[in-house]
């Protein structure tokens, strides 16, 4: 089988999980418990992984949208001998509204087909494979029409209000006819196999119940700058990756779609970094507003814990787990023979000299609503942050890209280190009695001569990635997005220039270096904010509107995108690409408020 482009993909979410849907109407991946489990359907990454596809028998041609403020799909099928209109949506919990969204959501996928006009006859083909594939069911017809499949702990419970579902050796496959004003309706339940079977639903009811929860959500935020449309479909998308039980954001949906097809540099992405935590809070703080925030900083507060002479991992799991041991799953072919796949991220071992200063930086932001006095917990942790950077900032590191072939002194590095001091400092009046301004004030002084000094390359005429490296880096556009050097110095200046006409395209991408495969979604947000804070408003809007046109027809990115043929590649959809795109709206609001 030839996988569908990743761009194909539409994203489903109930704030605990989420599925992506073809524009073949096939949903190819779902991780039913929550977004970091075992997926039951995995033909996103081998063709024999699991999928569950409701569509015409024929060819059709496809359009497709998001109900408005939603992330419930409604795709429609034009063929020869009609229409038909498929609408996709993970249940929301009935009666949740506003930030309840996701707390209690009940694990169901519905799937609702709609007859616009004429005859369309339509194929039903469900074969779930739990357990990233190794599984295959039984399946089980019950008394009342539903079908129950069981594989190790996942029981999988498909009813529908049309034909007689009928089970076969390992899958359903079902073909039914639908004329004009005709609805049928299908929802799949998931349930631990010892647990309590699910309770049915009306797939109709609980579809509009769906949509009224999102869009009951989405009304309490509001953006009204520029770019307010893709700002808000970003905006829903960061909440979709939001795993409400905990306020933690995924990076992405997906494991292991990989930067290069064929490649190997394929990654676990669903879990939640701390180094794009300040990045995200100023999004929430842009699109959505302070309770989200809010609640992503508790969560990082208490995953993070009392803080040691160990380096803070970069990430955790979405309830704050902090072992989340990197494995692969030799079964599978990964995407477009991608391999190997994998499971867990080993980057939590890494040291990466960053993240203190991504952290307080984000305390930084809450600071006045937090109010004039830290609690305990906070204080220690922004102390502890800080008075570990005092001691470890001349240590080499992996750095923001997370390499996988040694330390190095990165540029980038240092600038947040500089960041976590600068904040104490600014801070330390709310920090208690350790705190220590004095000395953290010197410490920051000399870390940013070190950089003056050590970051910069006469040679190159431009800040580099590492240290006495002559590679630039894209990275170094985060100087001035973190107040470190203005954009119009003439040392930031140069190396905005350098980067955009080294590491940049055509089609408005930026490369993270030379030898990038591909262009970096997030890098590219970060040059038009360069732009903006250099005085060039018009240069900047003619990139942001290029990048803009890379995203897929339901306005989502993944995290990069390949220079020569425009297919998005790597985890989708990614939060760093949709954060970087309400970040850098921002800039362009900020500029006409200022």
């Amino acid at each position: 089988m030839d996988q569908p482009p990743i761009s194909d993909y539409g994203f489903l979410s109930d704030c605990r999980s989420g599925a992506l849907v073809g524009r073949d109407g096939s949903v190819d991946w779902w991780c039913p418990d929550r977004f970091d489990a075992p997926s039951v359907f995995g033909r996103l990454l081998d063709p024999d992984a699991g999928y569950w596809r409701l569509a015409p028998l024929g060819p059709s041609r496809v359009e497709r949208a998001y109900r408005p403020d939603t992330l419930v799909l409604r795709t429609v099928h034009h063929t020869p001998e009609g229409s038909v209109a498929v609408t996709d949506a993970l249940a929301a919990e009935v009666g949740a509204r506003g930030h309840q969204l996701g707390m209690n959501s009940p694990a169901v996928l519905l799937r609702v087909v709609e007859g616009l006009g004429g005859r369309v006859r339509m194929g039903l083909d469900f074969a779930p494979r739990p357990e990233y594939g190794l599984l295959t069911p039984y399946l089980h017809e019950q008394p009342d029409g539903a079908v129950v499949a069981v594989a190790g702990p996942v029981a999988l419970t498909l009813r529908g209000n049309g034909p007689t579902l009928r089970a076969g050796r390992d899958r359903v496959r079902q073909e039914f006819e639908v004329t004009a004003g005709q609805c049928v309706g299908f929802d799949l339940a998931y349930a631990p196999v010892h647990g309590e079977p699910p309770a049915r639903v009306d797939p109709s009811t609980t579809l509009a119940e769906t949509v009224q929860a999102w869009q009951a959500y989405r009304g309490l935020h509001h953006y009204d700058g520029p770019y307010a449309e893709q700002v808000r479909q970003s905006a829903t998308v960061l909440t979709g990756l939001t795993y409400t039980r905990s306020g933690a954001v995924a990076a992405a949906l997906t494991t292991s779609l990989p930067e290069r097809c064929g490649g190997d540099r394929n990654y676990d992405y669903r879990y939640s970094w701390l180094r794009d935590f300040a990045m995200t809070m100023r999004a929430f703080w842009v699109a959505a507003c302070p309770t989200e925030a809010n609640r992503l900083f508790v969560w990082a507060a208490r995953a993070i814990g009392r803080i040691g002479d160990k380096p803070v991992p970069v990430l955790f799991g979405l309830e704050g787990e902090r072992d989340i041991s990197e494995h692969e799953l030799e079964h599978l072919r990964g995407y477009a023979g991608s391999r190997p796949v994998r499971v867990g991220n080993d980057a939590w071992r890494q040291r990466q000299l960053d993240v203190p200063g991504e952290v307080i930086s984000a305390v930084w932001r809450l600071h006045d609503y937090l109010g004039e006095t830290f609690d305990e917990e906070l204080r220690e942790m922004v102390v502890g942050l800080a008075e570990q950077v005092a001691a470890t900032w001349r240590l080499p590191d992996h750095g923001i890209w997370e390499t996988r072939d040694g330390e190095r002194h990165h540029l980038s590095s240092k600038v947040l280190c500089w960041c976590a001091l600068h904040r104490a400092v600014q801070m330390a009046p709310r920090l208690g009695e350790r705190a220590d301004p004095r000395r953290w004030a010197a410490i920051r002084d000399e870390i940013r001569d070190t950089v003056l000094r050590d970051g910069w390359n006469d040679r190159v005429g431009a800040f580099t990635g590492v240290f006495g490296s002559a590679e630039l880096d894209a990275s170094a556009l985060l100087l001035p997005i973190m107040q470190f050097l203005p954009a119009t110095d003439p040392r930031m200046r140069a190396t905005i220039d350098a980067i955009e006409r080294e590491l940049g395209g055509d089609e408005g991408l930026v490369r993270r270096w030379g030898s990038d495969p591909a262009g970096f979604v997030l890098c590219s947000f970060w040059l038009v904010e360069c732009l903006l804070l250099a005085g060039e408003e018009g240069r900047a809007r003619r990139l942001f509107e290029q990048v803009l046109g890379h995203a897929n027809d339901l306005g989502l990115f993944a995290e990069q995108v390949d220079l020569r043929t425009g297919a998005q590649l790597g985890n989708t959809p990614q939060a760093l690409s949709h954060i970087g795109l309400i970040n850098a709206a921002w800039r362009f609001a900020d500029l006409s408020s200022g």
